[in-house]
């Protein structure tokens, strides 16, 4: 016996409003004692966009029972904030502490009926056509959008039999878990080349291509030996402050922890920065290394592609010809480099965390010859180009991964596939 097909377009179809639970949700006798007064507390960095949903942070429940959004085990959470409803973010409740849990207030919480499996619903909650059309349903001002009650409680779906759902949703469970371990796989691979990516720049920018070439004491306690014949200098030698504005027609850059200093994109649909003066903003050369000093430690620096504007609370800074721009922005972007910036910086808790020049201009760096620095830098190019292109080619596999499982979903859920006869009973 096979399900999907006539067999589903033959099902009733009914709004979601008549298949939910509806009404104040009332605390489990068990919560009101000594051992019900911890409760699992889910924040939205918590709710996967595949259906995970990590259980691991608890609460008082004195503190969270009222302004939070609760759900117990068997509910249905969809995120209803962009970005992250479009990204998919929902799952299943499952194995809260004492069967109840506390959670972000942009969550819809679903508690299915008699006629609704749960794992069923999910399901329908993740099909691209639950998001699509919610996505064009949304309220309120960019970048605070929501997606309403009302799309969810009038939103159809076919409504087989629960047995039927259930057999949908196990088909779905074992299919999503396959793909979703070849797209683990692919992940782990994208780790593994990004160590490999930052291991072949910090090996080559601080002890050279040579691997033979004698060694010394750099005299500096966060880089250690350096080839023998390099220089080392304070930055104060290398680099000056550029404080240079009111140029306001050039183009605006940003600082990236991911891609260094790039030209910066606006959104067609969103108006951004206009009550902005960019005549405060800095001014910053082609060549010229730029850091955010919240994110220094983080490695947000890099080095300008052209003139350009950053923003009046980056550090600028213009170099002497000594060292390389390019070779600079490796150097500068290495884990070793990041945490000196780290111990150098001023704040009282970690996220804000500020490097500002007089503390980065009294660092420390090697200074191999220019010749070096040069072949040093085309080094690195290469063997990154090869380390990004395969990159790239294994990230468009996890995004086909991606659609693979999202039509899957579609396609079960509204029958435009046939179940496998050993997923119905």
């Amino acid at each position: 016996m096979t399900l999907g097909g006539n067999e589903l377009a033959n099902c009733p179809v009914k709004r979601l409003r008549f298949l939910l639970k509806r009404g104040a949700r009332l605390l489990p006798n068990h919560c009101s004692s000594p051992l019900g007064s911890v409760v699992t507390f889910v924040p939205m960095d918590a709710i996967g966009e595949d259906g995970h949903l990590n259980l691991l942070n608890v609460r008082e429940l004195e503190e969270v029972r009222n302004g939070f959004s609760q759900f117990c085990d068997g509910d249905v959470i969809v995120a209803k904030i962009t970005p992250c409803f479009e990204n998919g973010k929902g799952a299943l409740v499952a194995g809260t502490l004492n069967g109840i849990g506390f959670g972000t207030t942009e969550l819809h919480v679903l508690t299915p009926d008699q006629e609704l499996d749960g794992r069923f619903l999910y399901y329908v909650t993740a099909s691209p056509e639950f998001r699509k059309l919610g996505q064009a349903r949304m309220t309120g001002a960019a970048g605070q959008q929501r997606v309403p009650e009302d799309f969810i409680l009038d939103y159809r779906i076919r409504v087989p039999s629960v047995s039927d759902q259930r057999a949908i949703a196990d088909y779905l469970d074992r299919e999503t878990a396959r793909i979703d371990a070849l797209i683990a796989a692919k992940e782990r691979l994208l780790a593994l080349l990004a160590e490999k990516r930052q291991a072949l720049i910090t090996r080559a920018v601080t002890r050279g291509l040579d691997p033979n070439v004698p060694l010394r004491d750099s005299g500096i306690p966060w880089l250690g030996p350096i080839p023998a014949h390099w220089e080392r200098r304070r930055i104060a030698w290398l680099f000056r402050e550029r404080d240079l504005r009111g140029e306001p027609d050039l183009p605006l850059l940003e600082v990236s922890i991911n891609a260094g200093v790039v030209l910066r994109e606006f959104s067609d649909d969103k108006i951004e920065s206009t009550a902005a003066d960019f005549n405060t903003y800095k001014v910053a050369r082609q060549g010229d290394v730029v850091f955010n000093k919240m994110r220094m430690w983080q490695g947000a620096v890099g080095v300008a592609p052209e003139d350009g504007l950053v923003s009046p609370d980056y550090v600028v800074a213009a170099p002497n010809g000594n060292l390389l721009p390019e070779y600079a922005g490796l150097l500068f972007r290495t884990p070793v480099f990041s945490a000196e910036c780290g111990r150098r910086s001023h704040g009282i808790v970690w996220d804000r965390l500020r490097l500002y020049w007089e503390e980065f201009r009294d660092i420390s760096v090697p200074v191999p010859p220019l010749d070096e620095q040069t072949a040093i830098v085309a080094h690195a190019a290469q063997g990154t180009r090869k380390l990004d292109d395969f990159a790239a080619a294994t990230n468009r596999t996890i995004a086909l991964l991606k659609e693979r499982r999202a039509a899957l979903i579609a396609a079960a859920v509204t029958g435009q596939i046939k179940i496998p006869s050993e997923a119905v009973a």
